[in-house]
């Protein structure tokens, strides 16, 4: 994962009045996962230990850490896993740094890492987002795509 940026996607500009066919530019937006936990009694510390061997591999790629909330007080959860999208995607020279880095440190990968890592999980939810943006410019993305799509005609 790297730093997440905004970027300027490519426009098709025409000539002439917008329609709904026009493509306006507009900034990507970046992107993140979330990933909420509930763990196995007893197993939050190792799960936490786990976690951190897991920044070491992305530290060895030349990516941060996953960002942790630990749970303090509210909802029914004991972590949440902040992990902004990157905007590409390892050089294969990372994931060369990475992958021996992993077989180092004697971790699991591809299905085995998910049953592995399974041992500490009670509950587990995730849900891919878009952000942080200001809600100035969500507002603008929303008028944007409006001027260029007129409302359906209401039934009758």
């Amino acid at each position: 994962m790297k730093i997440f940026s905004l970027a300027l996607v490519g426009s098709l500009l025409m000539a002439g009045p917008v329609t709904a066919q026009t493509r306006v530019a507009e900034e990507a937006f970046p992107e993140a996962w979330f990933e909420i936990f509930k763990l196995v009694p007893g197993k939050q510390e190792e799960f936490v230990r786990r976690l951190d061997q897991t920044d070491q591999v992305r530290a060895a790629g030349g990516l941060p850490p996953v960002q942790l909330f630990f749970h303090e007080n509210g909802a029914d959860f004991d972590v949440i896993l902040f992990k902004p999208v990157a905007a590409e995607k390892p050089t294969p020279e990372q994931e060369a740094r990475m992958a021996a880095k992993r077989k180092e440190l004697a971790i699991p990968s591809g299905p085995a890492y998910f049953v592995d890592i399974r041992e500490f999980i009670a509950e587990h939810t995730d849900s891919k987002t878009v952000g942080p943006v200001s809600a100035a410019q969500w507002l603008k993305r929303i008028d944007g795509w409006r001027a260029s799509n007129p409302p359906r005609a209401k039934f009758k």
